[in-house]
C-alpha cells in the first residue's frame, strides 16, 4: 500500500515556508500552551526534545525548564534556523531513554505511521518523563473541506484536497497504546476570519499546511476553483468567512521505571 502522506514534498513545504515566512499564529499559540503546561508541574528537565520548530527562539524559551534542548525537524531549513536536524518521526532511531521531556508541535498529524512515531518517542524517553504537544485533527477547516467538496462537484470528480485528521478520541487511545500513562486530550476550537479562500490558503502554505497527500490532485480547473472560491465567500456573512482550525492538545507521562 502507497504511503498517505508524500515525505519529501512534505519537506519541501516546510522549506518553503522557512523561505517566504512561516504563518505562527496558530503554532505559536500552541507552542505558549505547552510551555504553561510544563511550567505548572514545577520541576526541571534534564533534556528536552522538541520535534517541529518553525521559530528559532523556541528553544531559548524551553530554558527555563530544561538544561539541555535538542531540536528536530521535517524541513531542512527549520532544523538549521535552530540548529538542530532533519527528523521523519515514523523513520529514526533515537538513543533509547535520553530524554525525560519531549514537546511535538504540528507534525505529527502528517506523519504516514503515527502509532510508530509515537513509539519510537516513547523509545527515546527515559520513566518519569512528560510527552505534550499538539497537532491538527478532528474537524479542522471544515469550509475549506465544503468548498473542496464544491469544487469536486463542479469538475464530476471526487479528488482528495485535505488531509485527513485523527479525532480526538483517538489520539489518547494511540498514546497508550504506544506506552505513555494517564495521557489527557483537550481541544482548542480557533476561529479564523477571511476575506477569501484564497487568504486561507495563503495562510495554509505559510504554516506548511497544504496538500501532502500522495494521491492529491495536480490541477484544478478554472471553474473548479471558481466553484470553491464561491461556496466559501457563501458560508460567509457577505464580507468575511469564519474558519476553524481544531488543534488537539496532548500530555502523556512516561511510566517510572522499577
Amino acid at each position: 500500500m502507497p504511503n498517505l502522506f508524500d515525505m519529501q514534498l512534505r519537506a519541501a513545504r516546510r522549506d518553503r515556508a522557512a523561505r517566504t515566512g512561516p504563518a505562527l499564529f496558530l503554532l505559536e499559540r500552541a507552542f505558549e500552551d505547552c510551555i504553561e503546561r510544563i511550567a505548572l508541574h514545577d520541576r526541571r528537565f534534564e533534556k528536552a526534545l522538541l520535534i517541529g520548530c518553525p521559530d528559532p527562539s523556541w528553544p531559548k524559551s524551553l530554558q527555563p525548564v530544561s538544561d539541555a534542548i535538542v531540536v528536530r525537524d521535517p524541513g531542512a531549513l527549520f532544523a538549521a534556523g535552530a540548529h538542530g536536524e532533519i527528523i521523519c518521526e515514523d523513520a529514526w532511531m533515537p538513543q533509547k531513554a535520553a530524554f525525560d521531556l519531549a514537546i511535538a508541535i504540528g507534525t505529527l498529524d502528517s506523519v504516514n505511521d503515527l502509532p510508530l512515531a509515537l513509539r519510537l518517542i516513547r523509545h527515546g524517553m527515559r520513566g518519569g518523563g512528560l510527552f505534550i504537544g499538539a497537532l491538527s485533527g478532528g474537524e479542522t477547516v471544515p469550509q475549506l473541506r465544503a468548498a473542496m467538496r464544491a469544487a469536486d462537484a463542479s469538475s464530476g470528480a471526487a479528488a482528495p484536497h485535505v488531509h485527513p485528521r485523527i479525532e480526538p478520541a483517538a489520539l489518547a487511545p494511540l498514546l497508550s497504546e504506544a506506552g505513555f500513562a494517564h495521557p489527557v486530550v483537550d481541544i482548542d476550537r480557533v476561529p479564523v476570519s477571511y476575506t477569501t479562500l484564497d487568504r486561507l490558503v495563503a495562510d495554509l502554505r505559510a504554516m506548511a499546511g497544504t496538500n501532502i497527500l500522495s494521491s492529491r490532485p495536480r490541477f484544478m480547473g478554472r471553474a473548479a476553483r471558481a466553484a470553491a472560491a464561491y461556496a466559501f465567500a457563501q458560508a460567509g456573512n457577505g464580507d468575511r468567512t469564519v474558519e476553524t482550525f481544531e488543534v488537539l492538545h496532548f500530555a502523556a507521562w512516561v511510566p517510572a521505571e522499577g
